[in-house]
Formats: structure tokens, sequence, C-alpha cells
């Protein structure tokens, strides 16, 4: 018995020993948890939220959409559409090498190029992987699961025009910023100002939970144009029509509001598509109304005549003897197509006689006669804020010889731009007063400058309607039921060795209506190829009919009601 009681006994000891050990043991495991928890929580708590939040927490941008460009009566021009664009992580897509293929493929990109992408920025953290998607595109990328694989919100410029007002537009970069036309001139206005926020992302790059906003994105502001987009595609469609008549090989078309200097349409040919990015040659986007230029030919010999009235040495009926039908200027004989004779100032711009307007030019100072051209805006650009304006050539007085001063009266040795002659002819339309070009609406009427006396501007617009007449050169540019004046311009492109015989640029300026003259129109047209060349058969019949329908379109009312009603009897009569 006692041994039996002692072996109970032994047993009951090691019992409670063991049972001591393991009590032990889990007291001191639970006090290394307690105190590792402590270090986890109390002590190290800053450093793991630290190294959580950069595991987990993301800040992302937030894009900010660029502002609207509209025309003055809010039609669009260029809005910004949202779109997505798909980047990634290189080092976490690494892991899903294998699917590479398959986002590929769904992107329309090839797999070998974009997997080339993805090794030579595995020491990078963000990669665009495809740029200006449609957002269904992109959730169907996010379905696919893969690593590092993410969306981000931007937008897109949009142009609902096209190539009708791509010239006047432009376009942006694949960024946004302005790059060409008003998108260039006025970025600082359209831009917006991109925000931020903090992301709670999972461990496969997806967000979870917006955390906190950073900081707010600050939209681009909307921008209201002086164009009027009826205007826009009428000049458009008729310069078009008329390029593709005559195989010409480009040209533009300048629509002004002689009252307030606003541009109501400014077209050339040939044009592109600022929505298609393949289209974006320089050739094909520059705006050739501001800043290609080219010789006037007679279309300046109306600045010529206000010139010689301004300075007091002329008037509508003052004679020149033309006679014999040509004039040598040093070793340059110029010549008229057939003697006129005698003839006086208005018949010198009805008859287009380079000879009527050599002599008048040659009898002014040179220094008065630049002065004036200067003042209509010949040689220094329109001040319209339009990116890669030309200034155009008027050189200084100083430098004229007898033979520049000759050349110069019907517009050789000159070169100006389309804007700049639509200017100079809104000043005689204006009664002699020039006010700013401008790009945006005009709320109130500009500080205009005296360029020459109204009676000065007056005669001439007088005498530049007499050319509309049946027997004068631009008696294509007439206008059923309104008065217009204007003048027409034939000159030959300059080639080497010399002026060509075959290439010429054909030019037509007026005003309408004569009345109380609100529109100042330009229509420059290089190169015409069909058989026709000379501005008052290539060019007035577009003067024609932009002026046509833009006073309907404007609701001008006719000032030449006789006009109106012998036409409505010949209509009446067919």
């Amino acid at each position: 018995m006692n041994r039996g009681a002692e072996t109970k006994q032994q047993t009951a000891r090691r019992f409670v020993g063991r049972l001591s050990l393991v009590i032990a043991f889990f007291a001191l495991f639970g006090c290394a948890l307690l105190a590792r928890a402590v270090h986890l929580q109390v002590l190290n708590k800053d450093f793991l939220n630290q190294q959580a939040d950069t595991r987990h927490l993301r800040n992302e941008k937030i894009s900010a959409h660029r502002g609207s460009i509209t025309d003055r009566n809010g039609e669009p021009l260029a809005i910004s559409t949202p779109v997505d664009s798909v980047w990634a992580n290189p080092q976490e897509l690494a892991s899903a090498v294998d699917r590479v293929p398959e986002l590929a493929r769904l992107l329309s990109l090839d797999p070998d190029q974009l997997m080339r992408r993805i090794t030579r920025s595995m020491d990078k953290e963000f990669l665009y992987v495809k740029r200006h998607i449609s957002p269904d595109l992109a959730d169907q990328v996010l379905t696919m699961k893969l690593p590092g694989v993410n969306a981000l919100r931007e937008y897109r410029r949009y142009y609902p025009a096209g190539e009708v007002t791509g010239h006047l537009v432009g376009f942006t970069s694949i960024d946004d910023d302005g790059q060409e036309g008003m998108e260039l001139a006025f970025n600082h206005w359209l831009s917006g100002e991109s925000g931020s926020k903090r992301v709670l992302k999972d461990r496969l790059g997806r967000a979870v939970e917006n955390v906190a906003s950073i900081k707010p994105p600050h939209h681009g502001r909307d921008l209201r144009t002086s164009i009027d987009l009826r205007l826009q595609y009428l000049a458009y469609r008729t310069l078009k029509a008329a390029i593709q008549e005559h195989k010409a090989e480009s040209g533009s078309v300048v629509i002004l509001d002689i009252k307030s200097g606003e541009i109501l349409a400014m077209v050339n040919q040939p044009s592109y598509n600022p929505n298609d990015r393949s289209q974006y040659l320089a050739e094909r986007y520059r705006n050739r109304a501001i800043t290609d230029i080219f010789e006037p030919g007679s279309a300046v010999k109306p600045l010529i005549a206000a010139a010689a009235i301004e300075l007091g040495k002329y008037n509508p009926n003052t004679r020149i003897d033309t006679s014999p039908g040509y004039i040598k200027v040093g070793s340059k004989v110029i010549k008229d197509k057939r003697n006129l004779g005698p003839i006086d100032l208005t018949t010198m711009l009805v008859r287009s006689s380079n000879v009527g307007a050599t002599m008048v030019a040659m009898s002014l100072e040179p220094n008065d006669l630049w002065q004036i051209l200067y003042d209509f805006g010949l040689g220094r650009p329109s001040a319209s804020g339009f990116p890669g304006e030309s200034a155009g050539l008027l050189s200084h007085f100083s430098n004229w010889r007898p033979i520049s001063q000759a050349t110069l009266a019907y517009g050789y040795g000159m070169s100006i731009t389309p804007l700049q002659l639509a200017q100079a002819y809104a000043v005689l339309g204006a009664q002699g007063l020039q006010r700013p070009v401008s790009l945006l609406p005009i709320t109130k009427p500009p500080i205009a400058r005296r360029v020459i006396k109204a009676e000065t501007a007056d005669a001439v617009v007088g005498m530049m309607e007499k050319i509309i007449a049946v027997d004068g050169t631009g008696i294509k540019a007439a206008v059923a039921g309104y008065r217009v004046a204007g003048k027409t311009g034939t000159t030959r492109k300059y080639a080497v060795g010399g002026y060509s015989n075959d290439r010429y640029t054909a030019i037509f300026a007026g005003v309408a209506p004569v009345t109380d003259p609100r529109l100042a129109v330009v229509v420059v047209i290089d190169e015409p190829s069909a058989g026709e060349y000379y501005g008052g058969a290539v060019s007035a019949p577009v003067f024609s009919r932009i002026v046509s329908d833009a006073t309907r379109i404007l609701a001008i009312a006719p000032d030449d009601i006789d006009a109106v009603q012998d036409f409505t009897k010949a209509v009446a009569l067919r």
C-alpha cells in the first residue's frame, strides 16, 4: 500500500509540474503576445500606419476638363468629352506577364511592342498602356483583374464643326495643352488645373474607397468667340466649291464686321479635321488667312486713290493722261492692256489702269504714301492675337527707289495677308475709322483710330461701287438687291528668275452694303488652273455668293430696292 500511494504521489507531482510548466509557457507566450501588441499598437504605431499607407493608400489625379470654345451665338466649336486612360505598374504587372497579349488584343495594341514597353519600364511604377479610350472599353480592361492595371479618367478634345473651323480653333496635345489656333492663343484661359485625392486600394491595385480630397480640380473657363458659325459654314462651302471648280492650289476668305472689327468668319483651303490627329501636318493646319502673305495686285489701288485724295492732290474727277498707254520708270516699262488716254481717278479704278495708278503714286511724297498705307494696317500685324500672324512686308520709304514706288501702285513689291487686306477695306467702309481686329465678341464699341477723313473714305467707296457696274472689272461681284463696292486683283506669282507667266493669285476685296457698310469680305484664290485666273472671273463670284447669303443670314436690309423690283419682275416673266 505504501508503495502504491508513493507512486500515485509521484505521478501527481509530475502532473502538477508539467501543468505548471504548460501554464508558465502559455503565460510567457501571452505576455510575449501582449508585449508584441503593445509594441505594434503603441510604440511602433506610426511606423506601421505609414507602411500600411504606403502599400494601400495612393494619391490619384483628378483631371480638370478644358473650357469649351463656342461661336458668338453659343454654338460649340470645341468641347471636352470624358475618356479613360489605362495605366499599369510594370513591377506588379510582371507577375501576370502571360496575360499581357490578352490585354494587348483588347486594346488593339501590338503584343510584342507592349511587352517591350513593360520590360523597359520595370524600374518605374507608372506606365501608360493606352490613352483616351472609351469608358466602356476601360471597364472591360478592369474586369480582367490584372495586377497593377488601372484606369484614369481624363478628357479628350472634340471639335463638332470639324474642318470648317479647324484653322481657327486649332487643336490640343494629348495632354490637353493648346498647340495651334485659338486653343493656343487662349490656352491660359481654357486650361484647367488638375486636383488630387487619396484612395484606398486592395492588393490588386483596385480602388476600394476614396479616403480624402487633397486638392479640388479647377476646370477651365469657357471662351466665346466672335465667329458666326453660320457664316463660317457659308464661307467654307463657297470657297471649297470655287477651289474645286478652278482647280486651285489653295484659298482664303475673311469676313469682318465693319462696325466692330470682329472676325465673323475665316476659312482656308485645303483644310484639315482637328479630330483626326493623322492630319496634323503644318501645310494643312496653318491658318493661311493670317500667316500666308501675297502681293495684292490691283486690290491695293483703292488705298492708293485714298492716299491721293487724303493728301489733297486728287479728287474722283481729277484727270490723268495715261497716253500712250504705257509709262517708263527707270528701265521698266509699265503698260495697260490698251491706251485709255485721259481718264479721271474714278476711271483709273474702274478700268484698273496700272499706268494711271503709277502716275498717281509717283506724284505723292514717299513718306506720305508710306504713312497712309501703314496706317491702313499694311506692313504690321493686326494685333488679333492669333499665333503666328504675319506682319507682311511694306518696306520703309527710306528704302524706296522710283521703281519701288511705281510697282507699289499696282500691288507689287509689297506683301500682305488676307486679314490685313480685309482690315484695310473695313477702314474704307467705316468712313476712315480703324477698329481693332478681334477674335472675341465686342460688348461695347471699341475705340477707333482715324486713318483718313470720312469724306475721303466715302469718295473711294463710291468709286469702287462703279467697279461692280457693267463696264467694270468686278461685275461678277454684284449682289441682287444690294449696292456693293470692291476691287479685283490679279497677280503673277514670283518664281525663280522672275515672275511666272502661268501661276497667278486671284483676289477680290469689297464692302457691303454701300449705303451703310456692314461687311468687309476678302477672297484670295491661289493658282487657279482651270483656264480662268483673273480676280474678276475667279474670286468676284465667290464674293457675290458669300455676301448674298450673309446679308440674309444677318438680316441686313437691301439698299437697292429698284434692283430688287427689277429682279422680281424678271423672275415673274420667266
